[in-house]
């Protein structure tokens, strides 16, 4: 506080909020998609774009970039914490390749298109085979 009662101006506090809230640098995380050389997409998150990019073009990090040529980072976005675009990089990961690659082109309406959910007879026609059972009940 101030000699008049009032309390003193922190540069380091951000303005609005109480003063036991010092400023903090809020560092963006990124969800992003590499394509490679075979065609295929990687999906993944940090809050180092460049650096992570670099790892993988160089094989540092291992997995499936480290065998496979990375051409160019395809797609990028920005939040605001790692577990918003670790949410994003984990729905995406379940995503067709057309729905990637619509992300990619920002084309909204494909999107939009390729996101419209099976209606419950065209869910019946293709089983999953991941559970053991194609037949029919």
């Amino acid at each position: 506080m101030s000699r008049r009662g009032s309390p003193s101006v922190r540069p380091e506090l951000v303005e609005g909020q109480s003063l036991a809230y010092p400023l903090r640098a809020v560092r963006p995380f990124y969800l992003y998609i590499l394509e490679g050389s075979d065609g295929s997409y990687y999906v993944g998150h940090t809050d180092d774009l460049p650096t992570r990019v670099a790892q993988h073009e160089s094989g540092s990090l291992g997995g499936s970039t480290a065998t496979r040529k990375v051409l160019r980072l395809a797609y990028s976005c920005e939040f605001a914490s790692r577990e918003d675009a670790l949410a994003r990089e984990r729905q995406i990961k379940n995503w067709s390749r057309a729905k990637k690659q619509a992300l990619i082109a920002q084309d909204w309406e494909r999107l939009r298109e390729l996101a419209k959910s099976k209606t419950p007879r065209q869910a019946q026609a293709s089983p999953s085979t991941s559970s053991g059972r194609t037949d029919p009940e």
